[in-house]
C-alpha cells in the first residue's frame, strides 16, 4: 500500500510538473489571432530582441515588415503598435474610451514616482479629474493669459544668444523652464544656473534612465521579478532614492507658489492659481499637488526646449530652408520691428517651418508613455487583447513616404496650405489633414499644446528673424555638420550636442535686440531678483 501511495504522489508530481511546465511554456508566445509580428521565445516572447539603443529605428523596421500594425509578446504582456495616421485615428482616437489607459510600470510609476505622476497614471476617475482640470486652465482661452510671460521669456532668450551664442542649448532650456515656472507657478528661471533648474536637469534624466532601463522593463513584463529582495534590485533602490530627491523639489515649487497665492489679493496668473481653487474643491494632499504641477513642469522644459534644438540643427543641415525664411520675414516684418502673434497669417512659411521641426525629428520619438487598452478590440481582423500596450509609432509615420514625400528632407511647404494650429490639426476628423503625431492622441493628447504652439511660434519667427545659422569649421578648415540620426536615448530625442556659429544678421536687429531687453527688465522686473514686479 505505502508502495501504492509513493507511486501515486510520484504521479501527481510528474502530471503537476508537466502542467506548469506547459503554462511556463505558453508565456511569450503569440496567439494566433493577433497581429503578426517577429517571431517569439518562451518565457521572453520578443524581449530578446529588443534594441539597447535607437529603438526607434528597430519599431520602424518592424512596422515595414509587419505592417502598420504589429504585436511584439513582452513576457506576460502584448504590445501592439501602431504606425501609421489612420490606426492611430481609429484606435488611439476614435475608441479613445477604451484606449487611453496605461501599463502598470511598477519602477516608473509606483517605486520613481510614488504612484503620483500624471503621465503614468491608469485612467480612473482620479486621471480624470486631473485632466480635465489640466484642460479648464490650460485651454486656449486661458493661455492668452500667459502671453506676458512669453513675450518677456523670448526676449531674455534672444538677448542672451546674442551675447552668448556657443551656449545656446542652455539658453533654450532656461528659456522653456522659464516658461513652465511661470505659467505654472507665477515665478520665473532667470539664468542657467538656477539651482532648481539644475536639479530638474539632474532628477529627470535619471527618472528617464531608471524608467527605461531593461530590468525596468523586466520587472513590468514578468511581474514575478517584483517579488525578488529588495537588495537584489538596485533599480528599485536608486527609484527610490530619486523619487525622494525629486519629491523634495517638487514640494518645494509647489509649497512657494501655494503660499504667494494665498498671501496674495491678486497673484500673476499661473497654472497654480486655479489649481489652489481644485485642492479647496476637490481635497487632494500636497503631495499629489506637487507632481500634478511637476509632471506639467518637467514635460514643457524638455519637449520645448528639444524642438528649438532640433530647429537649429535643421537651419544647419538645410541652410536654403533659412533663406527662404529670412525673404519671407523681411518682407512681412522688416528689420525696424520684431515678428508678432498677430504677422502669423502672413507667414505661412515659418508656420511651416515649426511645423516641420515637429515632423522631422520628433521629440516625443516614440509617442512617449504608451497607452493601453482597458477592454478586448478588433482591428483589421485582429484581436486586440485587454491590457494590451499601444504604442504611437512617431519615426515610422512621420518618416512614411507616401504621406510625407521625401521624409527625411527638412520641407516647410509640406504645410503651406495648412492654416491649422496645433489642436485643430491633432482632432481634425479627417487624419490626412492632421499635421504631425508629436503631441499625442486621444485623450492623452498633450495639455499644454495651446501653449507650446505660441512659445514655438515665438522662439522660431525670432531666432530667423534675428540671427543667422552657419556651420562652424573644423582645425582643418571643413565645415562641421551635424548628424540628425544621432539623437540622444530615452522618452525625449533631441539630437546629440553639435556646435553652431549663431551671428546677429546685422547691427540694427542686435541693438534692437538689445534695447527690448532692457526695457522688458526695467518695466517689468525687480532689478535684484529679475521676479516680476507688477501683477499681470
Amino acid at each position: 500500500m505505502a508502495n501504492i501511495s509513493s507511486q501515486i504522489i510520484a504521479s501527481l508530481g510528474v502530471i503537476l510538473l508537466i502542467v506548469v511546465s506547459r503554462k511556463l511554456l505558453q508565456i511569450g508566445r503569440r496567439p494566433a489571432d493577433l497581429p503578426p509580428g517577429p517571431p517569439t521565445i518562451p518565457i521572453l516572447g520578443n524581449i530578446h530582441l529588443m534594441p539597447d539603443r535607437d529603438v526607434h529605428l528597430q519599431f520602424q523596421k518592424w512596422a515595414q515588415e509587419y505592417g502598420p500594425v504589429y504585436s511584439l509578446i513582452l513576457g506576460t504582456k502584448t504590445m501592439i503598435v501602431l504606425s501609421n495616421d489612420r490606426a492611430i485615428k481609429d484606435i488611439m482616437d476614435k475608441k479613445s474610451a477604451i484606449s487611453s489607459d496605461r501599463l502598470d510600470m511598477y519602477i516608473g510609476q509606483r517605486i520613481a514616482s510614488g504612484g503620483l505622476r500624471v503621465l503614468m497614471m491608469g485612467y480612473g476617475p482620479t486621471w480624470r479629474m486631473v485632466r480635465r482640470i489640466m484642460h479648464d486652465l490650460l485651454n486656449v482661452n486661458a493661455a492668452q493669459a500667459f502671453y506676458p510671460y512669453q513675450e518677456l521669456e523670448i526676449q531674455q532668450m534672444m538677448y542672451d544668444i546674442l551675447n552668448d551664442p556657443k551656449d545656446f542649448e542652455h539658453h533654450f532650456r532656461r528659456y522653456s523652464n522659464s516658461l513652465m515656472t511661470t505659467t505654472t507657478f507665477g515665478f520665473r528661471t532667470s539664468n542657467y544656473e538656477d539651482p532648481h533648474l539644475k536639479e530638474l536637469m539632474v532628477v529627470l534624466e535619471e527618472f528617464l534612465i531608471l524608467a527605461q532601463t531593461g530590468l525596468a522593463a523586466l520587472m513590468d513584463f514578468l511581474p514575478a521579478l517584483q517579488m525578488l529582495p529588495t537588495w537584489m534590485l538596485p533599480t528599485k533602490q536608486r527609484a527610490a532614492k530619486n523619487h525622494k530627491r525629486e519629491k523634495i523639489l517638487y514640494r518645494y515649487h509647489w509649497d512657494k507658489a501655494k503660499a504667494e497665492i494665498l498671501s496674495s489679493d491678486k497673484p500673476n496668473p499661473s497654472f497654480s492659481v486655479g489649481l489652489v481653487r481644485e485642492q479647496n474643491k476637490h481635497g487632494f494632499d500636497d503631495d499629489f499637488a506637487a507632481y500634478i504641477t511637476g509632471t506639467l513642469l518637467e514635460a514643457g522644459t524638455d519637449t520645448t526646449a528639444n524642438t528649438l534644438i532640433w530647429f537649429v540643427c535643421a537651419m544647419l543641415v538645410f541652410p536654403e530652408v533659412q533663406q527662404r525664411a529670412r525673404a519671407e520675414l523681411d518682407r512681412v516684418v522688416g528689420a525696424d520691428r520684431v515678428p508678432m502673434p498677430e504677422d502669423e497669417p502672413d507667414l505661412p512659411y515659418i508656420r511651416g517651418c515649426i511645423k516641420e521641426s515637429l515632423r522631422w525629428n520628433s521629440v516625443t520619438i516614440m509617442g512617449a508613455i504608451p497607452h493601453a487598452l482597458t477592454q478586448e478590440d478588433h482591428y483589421m481582423g485582429f484581436r486586440l487583447p485587454k491590457g494590451s500596450a499601444l504604442v504611437n509609432n512617431v519615426f515610422a509615420i512621420h518618416a512614411d513616404d507616401a504621406r510625407y514625400p521625401n521624409p527625411h528632407q527638412f520641407d516647410p511647404d509640406r504645410f503651406k496650405d495648412d492654416k491649422q494650429n496645433f489642436y485643430d490639426a491633432a482632432v481634425n476628423p479627417d487624419v490626412s489633414q492632421r499635421d504631425q503625431f508629436a503631441f499625442g492622441a486621444g485623450r492623452r493628447i498633450c495639455p499644454g499644446i495651446h501653449v507650446a504652439d505660441r512659445s514655438l511660434f515665438l522662439g522660431i519667427s525670432r531666432l530667423l528673424w534675428g540671427f543667422d545659422f552657419k556651420r562652424p569649421l573644423d582645425s582643418s578648415g571643413e565645415e562641421m555638420v551635424p548628424n540628425p540620426a544621432r539623437v540622444t536615448q530615452g522618452f525625449l530625442a533631441a539630437p546629440v550636442s553639435f556646435k553652431a556659429d549663431i551671428t546677429p544678421r546685422d547691427a540694427k536687429r542686435a541693438e534692437l535686440i538689445r534695447n527690448d531687453w532692457e526695457m522688458a527688465k526695467r518695466n517689468n522686473l525687480d532689478s535684484e531678483t529679475l521676479q516680476w514686479k507688477v501683477k499681470q
